[in-house]
């Protein structure tokens, strides 16, 4: 049987996508079941329990297969990454609506109706994906109407396909974001959920953890003497960690330092991170 990474396929001992028969072992074998994640932001776990620890999470509007339900958790795979895990069956929809916009504020609020003032009836994080199905304005304030009645500000949102020309400006946008570990929305992010997060929003989905991307992320990159060959949108990892150069000398990055997102010049960073983690492991160019 050829190794796999957990992370990426659905397997265990008594159950296993059915399409990695032949591939791995496993009592059963089954074929995921499609379903759309109805909750604002849905925790990826490790177990199916609360005190389970967090992987990653998905958004509003992320597709996912459904491998098993049983006792409230949902085993499942998020197509747009291949992220494995658990996540509670209630955050689960039907697929009813295709999507055709793309949140893409850091943060936004979604109302019951086409007015600000009504009490907010949610939140949404960018990469959230919506259907709107007509528009309306009120007091000059253009709202997106999706299929239950609720509003977003349409200012928020951005066409399917539309997609940012720079990924680096959008990471700058989450400046201030509180550090949350396996966080990937803008209510709290880490380091690789940054980097992915900020890619999806310029057109490229990329692996969610800082050893995948290491790993398949642009070409290997040697910065030279003092790092001077670095450039905006450069990739910097340490051993779980990654940060994205802003220009030749200073980098953003979601850190457990500052428990933000935050900037910080690379040579400081290398200093104070090799203390406890020692120095980057490698550097990546896209």
């Amino acid at each position: 049987m050829t190794a796999r990474d957990a992370r990426l396929h659905a397997f265990r001992s008594d159950l296993a996508d059915a399409r990695l028969k032949g591939e791995v072992s496993a009592d059963r074998f089954v074929t995921g079941r499609p379903a759309r994640i109805a909750a604002s932001v849905a925790d990826i776990r490790k177990a199916p329990r609360p005190d389970a620890g967090v992987n990653t999470q998905v958004l509003f509007g992320d597709d996912v297969l459904v491998f098993e339900e049983a006792e409230g958790w949902a085993w499942v795979q998020a197509e747009r990454d291949g992220y494995v895990g658990y996540v509670g069956a209630t955050m689960l929809g039907a697929r009813a609506h295709a999507p055709t916009h793309i949140v893409s504020a850091p943060r936004t609020f979604l109302y019951p109706g086409a007015d600000l003032r009504f009490p907010i009836a949610g939140q949404l994080s960018m990469g959230s994906t919506v259907t709107v199905t007509s528009a309306a304005e009120t007091r000059g304030t253009h709202y997106a109407l999706l299929p239950s009645g609720e509003a977003l500000i349409a200012g928020h949102l951005r066409p399917l396909g539309d997609v940012a020309a720079d990924y680096v400006s959008v990471a700058e946008m989450f400046l201030g974001t509180p550090y949350l570990w396996g966080g990937t929305s803008g209510f709290g992010i880490d380091c690789s959920g940054l980097v992915q997060l900020a890619m999806r929003m310029a057109g490229r989905n990329v692996l969610r953890d800082s050893d995948m991307q290491a790993a398949g992320l642009g070409e290997p990159l040697d910065p030279g003497p003092d790092f001077a060959g670095l450039k905006r949108g450069d990739l910097v990892f340490w051993k779980g960690h990654v940060a994205i150069m802003t220009d030749a000398r200073d980098m953003i990055h979601a850190n457990g330092h500052t428990m933000l997102v935050s900037r910080e010049g690379l040579k400081d960073a290398i200093d104070r991170i090799g203390y406890l983690y020692g120095g980057p492991t490698g550097f990546r160019r896209l």
